[in-house]
C-alpha cells in the first residue's frame, strides 16, 4: 500500500474527495499544521510555497477547487464562492483528522480564511490574514486604482510600464486559463515593491506563474460580493494581519481596518514588500508567522 494512503500528512502530493469534488494538496515541512490557501482565485499554488516556514511547520498547501489539479464544479468557471471554499477547508481538516489547525490565507485566500474563522472558530488555532481586506466591490477597486497610480508614478520612466498597465486593463476580459496566465505574468511587476530592481531574482517566478480562470459569480451568475466589516468583531480566533507597504491590491489601508475590527489581532507591515512579502522579505515574513504560532 502507498504510505501516503495511510498518512494524509506525509510529505508529498495528495488528493481527497471533499463534497464530491477532488481536492489536491501538498504537504511539506514538520511541526504544527498550517493550511495555506492561495489567492486569485485561480492562481497556481506553488507561488505561495514558503520554505522558511517549512523548517518549523507542517505546511499543507491547497490547490483550491477549480485550480490546477483539483476538481472543477459543474458550473465552472462560476460557483466558486467563499462559502464553497470554506467547506473545502473544513472538509480537508476532517480528511487530515485534525480537530484544529492554523490557516494562512493569501489575498483571496484571506477572504476565505476570514469566512472560515467566522463560521468555524473551533477548528482554527489561529488565522493569518496575509494581504487580505474586509471587503470587495467598488470601494476596494477604487483604492486599488489609487495605489496603481502611485505605482505608475514611481515607475513612470520604465519602458515596461505600459505593458503592465495594459495587463491590468485586460483583467476584466479574461475568459480562459491561457488569458489568466498571460495577465498574471503581465501584472507581476505591479505586485512587487521593486520588480525591476530585482528582476534577475524574480523573473523565474514570473515565467512559472499560471492560473485557472474563475469568475466572481456564483452558480446563479450573481456576484459573490464580500463585506465583512459588520461581522469581523465577532471573530473569536487569534489573527495575524500581514501586509506589504507597497501592495496595490490589498494595501495597508485594509490591513489596518482588519486589525482594528478583529478583537484579538496584531498587524505586521513589511516595509519593503508589495503583494508578495513571502517572496520579497521571506525572513521577516516567516519570523512574523512563527512568532504568532509560538505564542499559541
Amino acid at each position: 500500500m502507498n504510505p501516503q494512503a495511510r498518512d494524509p500528512l506525509a510529505t508529498g502530493t495528495h488528493t481527497a474527495e471533499i463534497g464530491g469534488v477532488l481536492q489536491r494538496y501538498h504537504v511539506h515541512g514538520e511541526g504544527p499544521v498550517c493550511l495555506a490557501h492561495p489567492g486569485g482565485p485561480g492562481v497556481f499554488w506553488e507561488y505561495l510555497r514558503t520554505p522558511a516556514l517549512e523548517d518549523h511547520l507542517t505546511m499543507v498547501y491547497l490547490e483550491p477547487l477549480g485550480t490546477g489539479g483539483s476538481g472543477r464544479l459543474g458550473s465552472h468557471p462560476h460557483g466558486y464562492t467563499r462559502d464553497r471554499y470554506t467547506e473545502a477547508v473544513i472538509g480537508l481538516l476532517d480528511h487530515l483528522g485534525l480537530p484544529a489547525a492554523y490557516l494562512l490565507g493569501h489575498s483571496h485566500g484571506g477572504f476565505v480564511a476570514q469566512r472560515s474563522a467566522l463560521r468555524h472558530p473551533d477548528r482554527f488555532t489561529g488565522v493569518v490574514l496575509y494581504e487580505s481586506a474586509p471587503l470587495t466591490g467598488p470601494e476596494h477597486v477604487a483604492e486599488a486604482m489609487a495605489q496603481v497610480e502611485i505605482f505608475a508614478h514611481r515607475n513612470a520612466d520604465n519602458p515596461e510600464l505600459p505593458a503592465v498597465l495594459a495587463a491590468l486593463q485586460a483583467t476584466g476580459g479574461i475568459s480562459g486559463d491561457e488569458e489568466m496566465t498571460e495577465v498574471l505574468r503581465g501584472l507581476l511587476p505591479a505586485y512587487l515593491a521593486d520588480y525591476w530592481g530585482r528582476e534577475t531574482e524574480f523573473a523565474p517566478l514570473r515565467a512559472a506563474i499560471s492560473g485557472s480562470h474563475i469568475s466572481s459569480l456564483d452558480e446563479h451568475l450573481v456576484p459573490d460580493v464580500i463585506d465583512d466589516r459588520q461581522v469581523l468583531g465577532s471573530i473569536a480566533v487569534p489573527a495575524l494581519v500581514i501586509v506589504g507597504r507597497h501592495d496595490v491590491v490589498c494595501g495597508v489601508r485594509w490591513a489596518e481596518e482588519l486589525d482594528k475590527l478583529i478583537p484579538d489581532s496584531r498587524l505586521v507591515v513589511l516595509e519593503n514588500s508589495g503583494h508578495l512579502g513571502h517572496v520579497e522579505e521571506p525572513d521577516a515574513f516567516a519570523q512574523a508567522v512563527l512568532a504568532f504560532v509560538g505564542e499559541r
